[in-house]
Parts: C-alpha cells; sequence; structure tokens
C-alpha cells in the first residue's frame, strides 16, 4: 500500500500537470527590475494585493531609486508615499531600518542568502523566499502566501495554518525542482478560480481531484 505522503506526492504531480494546462501564463506579479525593488515590493505585498503594490511601486521606484535614499528617507515622507498600503507605517518603519541594515551591513546590496534576508525587520520566509527565487535564481524553499496557504489546505496538502509549517509540509511532497513553479500556479489558482469566498469549483479542473469541492463554501 502506498503511504499516505506518498498519496500526496501523486497528487501534487498531477495538481502541477492539471494546472500548467489552464494557468500556462501563471507568474509572479509584482512588478520590479532590480533585487532592491523586488525585496520593497515584496515587503509592502505582506497582507496586502500584489496589484495594488504595482499601483504604489510605480511611484515609488521613481522617487526612491537606491537603497541609501529608503535608509535617509523621513519616517513621515515614506509612510506618505506608501499610504495606500495596508499597515503603512509599519512597513515604511520596517523597510527605512532595513535598508540602513543593507547600507551598514552589506555595502548597500541586497544579501542573497536566507537567514541574512530574514534578519531584516519585516522580512518573513515568503518576502526572503521571493526575493531569493526571482532575484537571485535561489530556490532554498516555497513561497506560500494566503492563496498558496488556502489552495494547499483545500487540496489536502496540509492541515497547518502557519505559513512556515505549511512551507515544510509542501516542500516533503513538492518535487524540488518544481517548488517555485508549485507557488505560481497555486498563486494564480487561488486568484482566480480559488478564491477565499465561493471559490469556483464548477469552474475547477481540480474538481475531481480536491477533497474540498463538495463542501467549499
Amino acid at each position: 500500500m502506498c503511504s499516505e505522503k506518498e498519496e500526496l506526492k501523486s497528487r501534487v504531480i498531477e495538481v502541477i500537470g492539471l494546472l500548467e494546462k489552464v494557468h500556462p501564463e501563471a507568474k509572479l506579479i509584482l512588478r520590479w527590475s532590480n533585487p532592491l525593488e523586488l525585496l520593497i515590493a515584496a515587503m509592502l505585498a505582506a497582507q496586502f494585493r500584489d496589484d495594488s503594490v504595482n499601483k504604489v511601486t510605480e511611484s515609488l521606484f521613481k522617487k526612491y531609486r537606491a537603497v541609501e535614499d529608503y535608509a535617509n528617507a523621513s519616517l513621515e515622507e515614506l509612510e506618505n508615499d506608501i499610504r495606500s498600503v495596508r499597515f503603512c507605517r509599519v512597513k515604511a518603519r520596517n523597510i527605512k531600518r532595513a535598508c540602513q541594515i543593507i547600507v551598514e551591513k552589506y555595502n548597500g546590496d541586497v544579501p542573497s542568502k536566507m537567514e541574512d534576508l530574514l534578519s531584516l525587520p519585516g522580512v518573513a520566509r515568503k518576502t526572503a523566499n521571493i526575493v531569493l527565487s526571482y532575484a537571485f535564481g535561489i530556490i532554498e524553499g516555497i513561497i506560500v502566501d494566503t492563496h498558496v496557504s488556502r489552495v494547499s489546505k483545500r487540496l489536502g496538502l496540509t492541515n497547518e495554518t502557519d505559513p512556515e509549517k505549511i512551507e515544510k509540509d509542501l516542500m516533503e511532497i513538492v518535487p524540488r525542482d518544481k517548488w517555485l513553479r508549485f507557488a505560481e500556479l497555486l498563486m494564480f489558482h487561488g486568484r482566480k478560480i480559488c478564491v477565499a469566498r465561493r471559490p469556483k469549483c464548477d469552474e475547477c479542473v481540480l474538481n475531481k481531484i480536491c477533497p474540498s469541492t463538495s463542501t467549499a463554501q
């Protein structure tokens, strides 16, 4: 008999295959052009919509072009520049301090190690994984945002609620070379089909293998 973990691994492969067919265009939607911009965008995106972040960073990135610009900015002015972002005061403080640390400790370069990124205020594993994966091509984990968390639980891939515990569960059943693509597909599917309220189960390509199909509200 197959173990539960082996069954989950098989389900993951099927999920990836099905989602690739319907969401081949799935990708990170945050806009950025260098590691610093990606770090700032990812920090702003915590508990906030990526498309809304893009509207803020369109002007933000024109005003703040170097890490020193954030490090030396007036906190009040920075707060005002991101005022439409959820938790703008906390995020402004974290961005300013993180950039000060990058200047002081990393010679102005966004660090490319997980432990260094996690040492920055306002940076948890989701943000660190985004920066490492896209800016540096380093895949150390699976990006777990609200969509990945919700969809993976509905698919029965984890019973955890804490993002780091969810990531650990997923890393054990998702092939390592698919960690990034898996996250991209679930993020996209979570925005389009498996939404938080009233998921579109009748439109979902996964409805025949999803254990939550008949109970999803």
